[in-house]
């Protein structure tokens, strides 16, 4: 897939961030282009979520900046749909899987969320992820794959122009791992996607581009050394 090299949507520059007087990220520097497909790989501790929490501005870096572009000019902000590592939700707090789902609207008016589009749109979602039977439920009663499935379409529900998504396929059974490549795929050619995994087999043939984060970025195409952690 050729990228539009003038249609700059996010740039990463020279980012570093330190924890304690260690640097998780040295040095990182970044572009990415409108129809982007970038799959980073990388050790446990590398790095990967950090820079991920940067791009989306979760966390300001020690050195460097995010720069967010609309055609070429600075943008404040994006339309950004966020898939979270599950250990960083509060699995306590009561709310159901309807609400979570429905919470990736929350941006729309007050007016959208009581229409009826605001409804097919949550019901669409709903089916999509395949959790009609348990949509009332609490999202404490909900196994690992359960609440991956209901956060994954708290982050479509949007139609966002961003998907970043971290360890999408952790705690999915088999059959919804399929499901959710189908979904990537049909997505990919008209939203720019930033996705972290550890399981590259599927994912590796729709990427545009392939990274690895180890403190540092490696380009897989451009580092030897790094080439076999991207296949």
């Amino acid at each position: 897939m050729q990228l539009a090299q003038n249609n700059k949507i996010i740039s990463i520059e020279n980012v570093s961030m330190r924890y304690d007087n260690r640097y998780v990220l040295e040095n990182i520097n970044l572009d990415v282009f409108d129809k982007d497909f970038i799959a980073i790989t990388g050790p446990n501790g590398g790095g990967k979520t950090t820079l991920l929490k940067i791009i989306l501005r979760l966390i300001e870096p020690t050195i460097g900046k995010v720069v967010y572009w609309n055609a070429e000019n600075n943008s404040s902000n994006l339309k950004v749909g966020y898939l979270p590592q599950k250990n960083m939700i509060d699995s306590h707090f009561p709310i159901t899987v309807k609400e979570v789902i429905a919470s990736g609207l929350l941006s729309k008016s007050s007016i959208f969320s009581k229409s009826k589009e605001f409804e097919n749109a949550v019901e669409e979602t709903i089916c999509q992820m395949g959790v009609e039977d348990i949509k009332n439920q609490p999202i404490g009663n909900l196994s690992g794959g359960q609440l991956q499935r209901t956060l994954l379409g708290r982050a479509l529900i949007s139609s966002p122009n961003i998907l970043v998504l971290d360890e999408p396929l952790s705690y999915v059974d088999k059959r919804f791992e399929h499901q959710i490549y189908n979904i990537i795929s049909n997505i990919a050619p008209h939203t720019t996607i930033i996705l972290v995994s550890h399981e590259m087999t599927a994912i590796a043939p729709m990427a545009t581009r392939h990274i690895i984060i180890d403190h540092t970025l490696h380009d897989c195409h451009a580092d030897h050394h790094y080439i076999s952690q991207c296949e």
